[in-house]
């Protein structure tokens, strides 16, 4: 006869949340059924031999988010998990948030005639009673009631990715909170936070790279760098996809962001679960996109009219020369790029970009020390001009002394360019004519690509503009010089003032 197997703790809690019933939508009524995604976090959470602390489950909107919190609480309240006198606690920035997982745990209680029994309901300051064990839940809000004064078990904090910065003090004093309790647990379900220094984003970056036991971290994203309508990102982001999460809703909202450049960001982060910048990139990433196609570069840039941008670096930034050749009504626009070899793999991890990778196939040039060796850029930009006609090359004055030291006497068509708002305008308005005019082309390098990726541009008064970074470490090197590039050639091309005078008759 064989012995029944004793069900671990996350197995509880699957088969308890799995005996409740649908509180609405269409399914209402019926059992709720977990997705794979759902079961294997709860197991990873309840089952962990080291005794979860800190779990975070970062994933796209309509995912079964809330209902998962909903499930939980309550099986902390009268399930499996429930702890004798304790307190739990859901934690949101705004009353409305907070007020969404304890309205649907209240329309859980409701669905299920055996949770009324045992479950007081307070709706007015938004608690629960588990009464077989004592069970306090309250909903909390950054906006409301102050989180003094607790000391729960459980916290589930709801969407921790609208949190702005590093450091917040609700969130902080919920966690201070759990000090008096031998196995506490903090949970965070959310989708992504916009920026790298936002406080979700720290979490995750810190579990990720610090491979602490006590943390367990589920993030479901598409690539950064996706097509808006690839399917199959949809579906990295969107684990529930074709389940409890529509694909019909999903292509429309996906076909929205394609008409409408200015809605891509929030599907981005809202539906694709990406670290998307609130201020819209300079150039929206399915518009540059497009402008990577088939096309003979080589005639381009052996019989068109080349210029070029040179932006130089000394330790952490890129080296970038890029050229831009007008032919056959097209620009074309491919680039060369340098960094340091001692702390490429430093940086790398800092600026979270594949640097060794893209040395490795040929897009980015390693240079030997942990400086910028200038002799070795001004060889292969001197090469470049005896290979192509090039008119004009953009430069700024920054360090622009020892690169000519390195010239060794050479003459190259150099064009001093600024970096402020006058010169950038310029510069920034002629590429943006040419990519929005279906008149520019480039070559899919990755380093150009991030580049434009990280950039955004703020303006002046007058609403001049200049680039400047989305991120604190993101290069944008790459399309600094293409735009220095775009510039010089549109200022070269405009016709000379006209020499005349005014006579007074």
């Amino acid at each position: 006869m064989q012995t029944p197997k004793t069900m671990t703790t996350g197995e509880k809690v699957i088969a308890f949340i799995e005996c409740l019933q649908i509180p609405e939508g269409a399914k209402v009524g019926q059992r709720i059924k977990l997705d794979k995604f759902q079961k294997r976090f709860i197991l990873d959470v309840y089952d962990n031999p080291h005794r979860t602390k800190t779990a975070i489950l970062s994933i796209a909107r309509k995912n079964g988010k809330t209902a998962l919190i909903a499930g939980l609480l309550l099986a902390h309240l009268v399930g499996p998990v429930a702890v004798q006198n304790s307190q739990i606690i859901s934690g949101a920035m705004s009353r409305d948030q907070a007020s969404l997982v304890f309205k649907l745990a209240h329309k859980m209680i409701m669905q299920n005639p055996q949770l009324g029994q045992i479950i007081k309901v307070i709706p007015s300051s938004k608690t629960l009673i588990g009464l077989p064990m004592n069970v306090e839940y309250r909903a909390i809000a950054a906006d409301g009631a102050t989180a003094q004064g607790l000391s729960p078990v459980l916290i589930i904090f709801d969407e921790v990715g609208q949190v702005k910065g590093s450091q917040n003090d609700f969130y902080d004093a919920l966690l201070t909170s759990q000090g008096a309790h031998a196995n506490p647990l903090m949970i965070n379900i959310s989708t992504q936070a916009p920026k790298d220094d936002d406080l979700l984003s720290v979490l995750i970056d810190d579990a990720q790279s610090s491979g602490d036991p006590q943390t367990v971290c589920h993030v479901y994203a598409a690539p950064q760098d996706c097509d808006l309508m690839d399917e199959e990102a949809w579906k990295a982001a969107n684990p529930a996809l074709g389940n409890f999460r529509s694909l019909d809703d999903m292509r429309s909202l996906a076909q929205k962001a394609q008409r409408m450049p200015s809605f891509e960001n929030t599907f981005r982060n809202l539906n694709l679960n990406q670290r998307v910048n609130p201020v819209a990139p300079f150039i929206p990433v399915g518009e540059w996109k497009k402008c990577q196609q088939e096309t003979d570069f080589q005639a381009a840039f052996e019989q068109g009219e080349v210029y070029a941008g040179l932006d130089l670096s000394a330790r952490n930034d890129l080296t970038a020369f890029v050229l831009v050749a007008h032919h056959n009504g097209i620009w074309h626009a491919q680039g060369e790029y340098w960094t340091p070899r001692a702390t490429l793999s430093e940086r790398a991890k800092t600026d979270r970009a594949p640097y060794e990778v893209w040395v490795k196939q040929g897009y980015l040039t390693p240079l030997n020390g942990a400086t910028i060796d200038y002799n070795e850029v001004a060889e292969r930009i001197i090469t470049l001009c005896e290979q192509y006609n090039i008119r004009a090359i953009a430069y700024d004055r920054w360090r622009i002394d020892v690169f000519k030291k390195a010239l060794n006497g050479i003459e190259l068509p150099l064009t001093e360019w600024g970096q402020g708002y006058k010169d950038a305008t310029v510069g920034i308005e002629a590429l943006e004519e040419a990519i929005f005019n279906n008149k520019f082309r480039h070559d899919g390098n990755p380093v150009l690509n991030m580049c434009v990726h990280n950039a955004r541009t703020i303006a002046d008064a007058a609403n001049n503009r200049k680039f400047e970074k989305a991120k604190s470490t993101g290069r944008i090197d790459g399309i600094v010089a293409l735009a220095m590039a775009m510039g010089v050639a549109s200022r070269q091309a405009m016709p000379e003032p006209a020499d005349y005078q005014i006579h007074f008759i």
